[in-house]
Formats: structure tokens, sequence, C-alpha cells
């Protein structure tokens, strides 16, 4: 359905992560990949969205003056939100630990921003997704640190892994925004690039 949409776009996917790279495949979309090093760092004021906001945003700006006209870059990030407090991925076994023991028996906000690029605009959005966990015993989150090593998940979990299954009692919002894209609006955005 998208491919005939945008066979005279070209989309390119700025992102190593290959949850977000297998939606794309999902959505049926043409896209290559193309990746720059990035240092995500933001002004320490930005909260929630703000800060997915700003990193969607620098990812994409690093590509500036790089986009042909017919090329639509994609980039985007998740953070999860707790506590008025941005949590990322997990620096080690032991970080992942005491974030997991945190969100536990507790609600927090899963949020991603995507920002599409083109050589003459940056368009950028952001979805949020309420996450509720039920109590996880240190038995739990251990055996999946072990047999699921998710340090390179904001918040240290994939709500589609043995975690999720086990352990997560309520979701309000989207559930691939939970891992990583709002595939929804991402979809609707693309579909409709032509009328604007």
């Amino acid at each position: 359905m998208l491919k005939e949409k945008l066979k005279n776009h070209k989309i390119i996917l700025a992102s190593g992560s290959p949850r977000r790279q297998q939606f794309f495949k999902d959505l049926d979309l043409d896209f290559e990949i193309r990746l720059k090093e990035i240092d995500e760092i933001y002004p320490h004021h930005l909260k929630a969205h703000e800060i997915t906001d700003f990193l969607a945003l620098l990812k994409a700006n690093a590509f500036e003056g790089e986009l042909n006209e017919n090329e639509i870059l994609v980039t985007s990030d998740t953070i999860v939100w707790h506590h008025n407090k941005a949590l990322g991925k997990p620096k080690n076994y032991d970080d992942a630990f005491q974030i997991l023991k945190m969100l536990s028996n507790e609600t927090h906000e899963v949020i991603t921003s995507v920002c599409f690029k083109t050589s003459k605009n940056n368009t950028v959005f952001h979805e949020i997704t309420k996450v509720t966990f039920s109590t996880l015993s240190d038995e739990s989150i251990h055996y999946y640190l072990k047999n699921y090593q998710p340090f390179d998940k904001a918040g240290a979990y994939g709500i589609q892994e043995w975690i999720g299954f086990i352990g997560v009692s309520k979701i309000e919002g989207s559930y691939a925004n939970v891992m990583g894209m709002p595939t929804d609006k991402v979809f609707n955005y693309l579909l409709n690039l032509n009328k604007k």
C-alpha cells in the first residue's frame, strides 16, 4: 500500500535499532538505513516529550544538507519517563536491576518522538503510552536480565519479551510505541504525504 504511494520518494531510516528496522519491514516499506554517530545529549531543563523531540531532531539535523529532494529521513528517540525523570538505556547490569526495581508495582510513561526530515523541512511528533508493572520479584528481575540482557533498551526492558508477559498488568495507548515506534502515526503520516 505505502510502496505505491511513496514510489516517487526514497525513505531513509536513521536507526540502528533492530525493532525499528523490523517495524519498517512490517509496514511493507522500501527503505534504506543510514547511520551516524550522535552524542545524545540534551539540555537538562527539558522534560518528558521535550527530551525525545529534541533528540529526534538532533539525530535528523546530523544529515542537514545531505538529502536529495525526493528523500525522507526518519529518526526517532524513546525514553521511559518515571517520577519526573528520564530513564534511558541502563549503564550496566546493576543499573538495569535498579531501574526495574523502580518500575515494579508502578505506572510509567514510554515516550517516543519521530522526526521526518526532507531537504526543505522537519516534522516532529510524539506519542505517550502508560505502562503499569505488577510487583516484580528480585528473582524474576535477575532471570530476565540474565536471559534477555535488555541493556540496549530504554527503561531496561522490552515489552515484547518475557518480562512484558509476566510483569505488565496494564497498558494505555500504543503497544508498538513501547517498542520504540508509534507505527500507526508513522503509517498515517507517510500515507498522507502527497496530500500535504
